[in-house]
C-alpha cells in the first residue's frame, strides 16, 4: 500500500475587509504600545546624546529588518509560497519551507556576525557626524553590538510571518511586535537599575525582544505542520527563484527605507536632538502607516499572488481598486489631522521631564513635512505588491533608482541653503522624503496602468465625497484647536481628554459627512462593492 500524503491545512476563510480589521486591530494594539514606549523613552532618556545613539543602533538592524523580513523578502517568498500551494503538493511547500529557513537564516546570521565586528565602519557609514565626537561614536559602537543580532531573530520571525499570513492566519503575525515595544517599555523603566547609561538597557532590550518574537510564533507554525527544519540548499528551485525575486526587490521596496537612513546621515551633521526630533516625528507619521496601510497590503498580497496563479485580471484590478480607495479614504483625514494638531498630539505625549517644549516645536515641523507624504508612503505599500505578486521586480527597482535619486537631489536642495539656521535643517529632510515618496507612488501607478493589470473603477463621485468630508473635519479642526501656548500649560491629563476630544469632534465630522453623502460599510467589504 502506498501511505497516503498528509492533507495540505487549510487557509483560514474571511472577506479581505475583515482580515483587514483583525491585521489593523493587531497593529494598532502594537502601535500604541509603541506610542507608550516612546513616551516612556522621552521621559527617562529624552532627545540627548544617549537617545541620538540608541536611534542609530536600533535603525541600522531596523532598517535591515525591513529587507530580510517583512520587506524584499516577504514581497519575494510569498508569491512563490502561493504558486506552490496552488499548483504543487503540501510535501513540496514543507521542502520549501525548510530550505528557504536555512538559506535565510544562515545568510543574516552571517551578515549580523560581520555587523557586530565592523560596528565602527558602520557608524562611520551612516553617521559620520559622530566621528571624532568622544561621547557618541564609542557609545554607538558598543549599542550596534548589542543590538544587531535582533536581525537575525526578527528576519526568521519575519519568515514565519510570511508562512503564516499565506495560510490566513494575519492575527498571530501582527500581534508579534507587541513584545518589542513591551520589552523596550521594561527596560526604560528598568534603565536607572543597574545601568549607567539608559542606552545600555534599551539596547539589551532590543536583543530580548528579538528573541521572544520569534519563539512566539514557532507554536503556531507547528500547528500548520510547517515548523521548518532548516537546510542548506541554495540549489533548489524554489530557493533560487526567491533569491532571483529578492536580490532587486531589495532596492525596489526598501526606497523609503533608504531615503530614511539618508536623513539620518545628514542629521548626524545637525545640532543633538535633530535626530530625536525626526525620530518622533516619523513616529507618529507611521501610526497609520503601520495600522492601516501596512495591514491592507499584507491582506492583498497572498489575493493577488493567488490571483495571479489562476490568471484572474479581473479579481486581480478590482483587489487594487478596493484596497486603493480604502487606503485614501483613511490616509487622507489622518495626514490633515497630524498637520493640523501636530504641536497638541507631540505636546500630549512626549513633552515630560527631559523633552523640553523646543524638542516638541522643532518635532512638530518635521511631522509636518512627513504628513505631506503620508498618502504617498501609504499607496507605495498598496501599489508595491501588485508588482511582487506578478513576480515583476525589475519595475519596482527602476522606479526606486529615480526615486532615490530625486531625494538626494532634494535633500541637498532643501537642507544645504538652510544650513545656516540649524533649527530648520531637519524639516528640509523630512520634506525631500515626502516629495521623492510622491514620485514614487505616481511611478508605480503609472507602471500599473500601463502593464494593463490596473483599470480603476468610476472615482469621480467617491473623491468627491472624500474631499468634502475632508474639508469639513479640517475647518472643524482648525476652530476648535487652542493655541499651543495653552496646551504646555495643562497637565498630562488635561491635554489627554483634549486632545480625544478633538480627535473625536473631527473623526465624527468626517464620518458623518461620508453617510450624508451616501457611503455604507457595505460599500467597503471587499473588491466588488460600489464605493
Amino acid at each position: 500500500l502506498k501511505p497516503v500524503a498528509a492533507p495540505e491545512p487549510k487557509a483560514k476563510s474571511g472577506g479581505l475587509l475583515r482580515s483587514s480589521a483583525v491585521v489593523g486591530l493587531m497593529t494598532l494594539l502594537s502601535r500604541v504600545l509603541g506610542l507608550v514606549r516612546d513616551v516612556t523613552l522621552a521621559i527617562f532618556v529624552g532627545p540627548g546624546v544617549a537617545a541620538d545613539a540608541f536611534f542609530i543602533a536600533f535603525k541600522l538592524p531596523n532598517f535591515l529588518r525591513r529587507l530580510f523580513a517583512e520587506g524584499a523578502f516577504s514581497q519575494a517568498f510569498v508569491p512563490v509560497l502561493s504558486e506552490y500551494r496552488e499548483q504543487r503538493s503540501f510535501t513540496d511547500v514543507r521542502a520549501l519551507v525548510d530550505r528557504v529557513a536555512g538559506v535565510l537564516g544562515g545568510s543574516v546570521l552571517l551578515v549580523s556576525g560581520l555587523a557586530v565586528v565592523g560596528a565602527p565602519v558602520l557608524v562611520m557609514l551612516f553617521a559620520p557626524g559622530f566621528i571624532g565626537d568622544a561621547d557618541k561614536f564609542p557609545l554607538t559602537v558598543e549599542l550596534i553590538r548589542i543590538t544587531f543580532p535582533y536581525l537575525f531573530f526578527i528576519s526568521l520571525t519575519g519568515f514565519a510571518g510570511a508562512v503564516l499570513n499565506s495560510y490566513g492566519r494575519f492575527a498571530v503575525p501582527a500581534f508579534t511586535p507587541v513584545l518589542l515595544n513591551l520589552s523596550l517599555i521594561s527596560a526604560a523603566l528598568l534603565s536607572s537599575r543597574g545601568f549607567d547609561n539608559p542606552a545600555y538597557a534599551l539596547a539589551w532590550g532590543v536583543f530580548v525582544a528579538g528573541a521572544a518574537q520569534l519563539t512566539f510564533q514557532l507554536p503556531f507554525l507547528q500547528r500548520l505542520r510547517l515548523l521548518p527544519q532548516p537546510k542548506w540548499d541554495r540549489k533548489d528551485e524554489g530557493v533560487r527563484r526567491i533569491i532571483a525575486l529578492m536580490i532587486p526587490a531589495l532596492f525596489g521596496v526598501s526606497v523609503s527605507q533608504i531615503n530614511l537612513l539618508l536623513d539620518t546621515v545628514l542629521a548626524s551633521f545637525l545640532p543633538t536632538g535633530s535626530i530625536s526630533w525626526l525620530y518622533f516625528s516619523d513616529r507618529l507619521a507611521e501610526l497609520p502607516l503601520g495600522v492601516f496601510a501596512i495591514a491592507i497590503a499584507t491582506v492583498i498580497l497572498p489575493s493577488l499572488s493567488r490571483d495571479q496563479a489562476r490568471a484572474s485580471q479581473e479579481s486581480f484590478s478590482a483587489t487594487m481598486d478596493w484596497a486603493l480607495r480604502l487606503v485614501l479614504l483613511i490616509g487622507l483625514p489622518a495626514a490633515l489631522a497630524l498637520v493640523i494638531l501636530s504641536q497638541p498630539i507631540l505636546a500630549t505625549l512626549f513633552q515630560y521631564r527631559e523633552t523640553a517644549p523646543r524638542d516638541i516645536v522643532m518635532s512638530s515641523y518635521s511631522l509636518c513635512a512627513y504628513s505631506a507624504g503620508l498618502l504617498a508612503f501609504m499607496l507605495i505599500k498598496i501599489l508595491a505588491p501588485g508588482y511582487y505578486a506578478r513576480q515583476d521586480t525589475r519595475t519596482p527597482v527602476k522606479i526606486g533608482i529615480v526615486a532615490m535619486v530625486a531625494n538626494m537631489v532634494m535633500n541637498i536642495a532643501l537642507v544645504v541653503p538652510l544650513h545656516l539656521f540649524w533649527q530648520l535643517g531637519h524639516v528640509g529632510l523630512a520634506a525631500a522624503t515626502a516629495l521623492s515618496a510622491w514620485l514614487n507612488a505616481g511611478l508605480l501607478l503609472r507602471g500599473l496602468r500601463r502593464a494593463g493589470v490596473y483599470h480603476p473603477g468610476p472615482w469621480r463621485g467617491y473623491a468627491l465625497r472624500l474631499l468634502l468630508a475632508a474639508a469639513v473635519m479640517t475647518t472643524l479642526l482648525l476652530a476648535l484647536n487652542p493655541d499651543f501656548a495653552r496646551w504646555l500649560d495643562w497637565s498630562w491629563w488635561q491635554r489627554g481628554w483634549r486632545l480625544l476630544a478633538l480627535c473625536g469632534a473631527g473623526l465624527g465630522a468626517y464620518l458623518a459627512v461620508l453617510w450624508a453623502a451616501g457611503l455604507r460599510l457595505g460599500h467597503l467589504r471587499g473588491p466588488g462593492t460600489a464605493l
